[in-house]
């Protein structure tokens, strides 16, 4: 048995981008139907979300079965003692690309980075679990490093400040920005779309991308998802599972029955 391919962070280096969805609601049955629909990548949140380990797996296990959707989870925190933990647990869940909240040093990302890989690169456990396929791959401590993907999440001011430190970080496969923490960073909470927050966005794509780092950013705007595209980002989450049912089930509602509240979009 061989390890599998990261065909994601394949296409990261190949430049190719990536569409993908948010996955909030911890359900497998939900990921089924957003594996299905035909991205490129789901993320199965655990910051913001209901997921233990348990349903992370639940799902991994299910986008699996649909060949050409990668499976990303994000950790619930970047603090690096408590990543280091966690990075080691969703590795072994079989999961190769990891996406990490709240970086805001470079030193914070070269953690991550050794986090993420086998002796002699990294300090991750010598376990495998489902990562190793229980075992069966041959040789998979010596070979797993080549298909981890780490993409760091920047949001804060401190972050900013060392955006540049952070993009040359040997290891770091891409850089996330997260518009609404970053929002409320600038002083602009709930109104990622104010025009300082998306002008410091595109300055942080474009230092991204010069850096030679895939940029990545989630949208639930059409609009805003294909200015992204269009200035270089490669891996654009463009609707969330909770934020899609949100405006449906509200459409449909209203069609029957009248207006009811919406709250607002999150952005993570």
């Amino acid at each position: 048995m061989q390890n599998p391919l990261n065909h994601f962070k394949q296409a990261l280096a190949e430049k190719r981008a990536q569409i993908g969805l948010w996955m909030g609601l911890g359900s497998p049955a939900v990921a089924e139907i957003c594996a299905s629909a035909g991205f490129d990548w789901l993320l199965i949140d655990g910051e913001h979300s209901p997921n233990d380990l348990q349903s992370i797996l639940a799902q991994a296990q299910v986008i699996a079965g649909y060949p050409g959707v990668n499976a990303i989870a994000r950790v619930p925190s970047g603090e690096p003692v408590v990543a280091t933990m966690l990075i080691k647990q969703f590795l072994d869940l079989g999961l190769q690309t990891i996406l990490v909240p709240m970086v805001d040093t470079a030193e914070q990302a070269a953690a991550l980075v050794r986090a993420m890989r086998y002796p002699p690169d990294g300090i991750r456990g010598m376990g495998g679990a489902r990562g190793s396929r229980w075992g069966r791959i041959p040789n998979y401590p010596k070979i797993a490093n080549e298909q981890v993907c780490l993409l760091v999440q920047v949001e804060t001011r401190e972050g900013l400040d060392n955006l540049d430190a952070i993009i040359a970080t040997e290891g770091v496969d891409g850089v996330f920005i997260g518009p609404a923490d970053l929002s409320a960073a600038l002083g602009y909470v709930g109104n990622p779309a104010h025009p300082e927050v998306q002008s410091t966005i595109d300055d942080m794509i474009r230092r991204i991308v010069a850096g030679g780092k895939a940029a990545g950013i989630l949208y639930p705007d059409e609009k805003l998802c294909r200015r992204a595209l269009e200035m270089g980002a490669t891996f654009v989450a463009v609707g969330i599972d909770s934020n899609l049912l949100m405006r449906h089930t509200g459409a449909l509602a209203t069609t029957f029955k009248g207006a009811v509240d919406a709250p607002q979009s999150k952005t993570y």
